[in-house]
């Protein structure tokens, strides 16, 4: 496959990256900006950085660099990019066991439970949540608001169908979340995809939102806005910040993702609740 603008193959940019790159790269990503990719799988994040190298026109990995070290609105601009094709079901498996043993069972005695994620993205996350929320027996009861700014993105999410060569993937990351589980209750699988079954999306809404500008989904129980904020300064950060904290219902949990840092000034509306899997608690007024 040939990208247009370069006159090398993907195939050829990825494996021209090599480890020593890779390594050095992230490593001066994390120091420039504060943005830790070293735990990326590193197959996927050259491809990414390869999709980079060919979208910008660059002559290699190192001409890359120059533009990102060099240009901060730049390199925001590409983290969607990298990002897009990293997203997976089950990922960091711990927080979807905390979510499991420790923040569901506090919702079992309402009649409906509201979830709300915020920058979707192609909706490995949502259907992750949803497989979570059927084991829990509370998938029935629950309402959940699926919203990102991108067309293409909601498209894929609402649609639920994902390559096959990501199956293995999966199914190691959701063995880790529970290990007796038959992940392959929850899709059909044929040649070339995996398509997730319709009774997951029973219970979610699909909406385009610009989470700045928009109103937000209210009274919420748990709001999902994972590696989103890292395109906002401060001052943005912490208007979305308010603006989810009154989504909130009382005691209703934030999880960000682990790539977001919170301001100062977020403090007073939340309360970590877990350090290792990024999980807030509104605080009470």
């Amino acid at each position: 496959m040939e990208e247009e603008g370069s006159s090398k193959s993907f195939t050829t940019i990825v494996d021209e990256i090599s480890e020593e790159e890779l390594t050095s790269l992230t490593n001066a990503i994390n120091q420039r900006y504060g943005i830790d990719f070293t735990n990326y799988e590193k197959k996927s994040l050259k491809r990414g950085f390869a999709r980079l190298v060919s979208k910008h026109k660059c002559s290699s990995i190192l001409e890359l660099w120059s533009k990102i070290m060099g240009n901060r609105e730049f390199f925001l601009g590409t983290i969607d990019d990298l990002l897009v094709n990293l997203t997976e079901l089950f990922r960091n498996p711990e927080i979807w066991v905390k979510i499991k043993n420790e923040i569901l069972p506090n919702y079992r005695g309402k009649s409906r439970i509201r979830i709300w994620h915020a920058g979707c993205s192609t909706g490995e996350e949502i259907y992750t949540m949803a497989i979570v929320l059927k084991e829990a027996g509370m998938l029935e009861k629950a309402n959940i608001s699926a919203t990102d700014l991108s067309n293409q993105a909601l498209a894929q999410a609402k649609r639920g169908v994902y390559e096959k060569l990501l199956w293995k993937k999966y199914l190691a990351s959701y063995l880790k979340y529970f290990n007796r589980g038959q992940l392959e209750n929850y899709f059909e699988v044929n040649e070339d995809e995996v398509i997730i079954k319709e009774e997951l999306k029973q219970n979610i809404n699909f909406i385009k939102q610009n989470l700045v500008l928009d109103p937000a989904i209210p009274n919420c129980d748990i709001i999902f806005c994972r590696n989103v904020m890292i395109y906002f300064d401060e001052t943005l950060k912490m208007k979305l910040l308010n603006k989810f904290y009154d989504a909130l219902t009382d005691d209703g949990y934030f999880i960000i993702g682990y790539y977001d840092m919170l301001p100062p000034g977020s403090r007073e509306l939340f309360e970590l609740y877990d350090a290792e899997t990024k999980i807030y608690r509104k605080r009470k007024k």
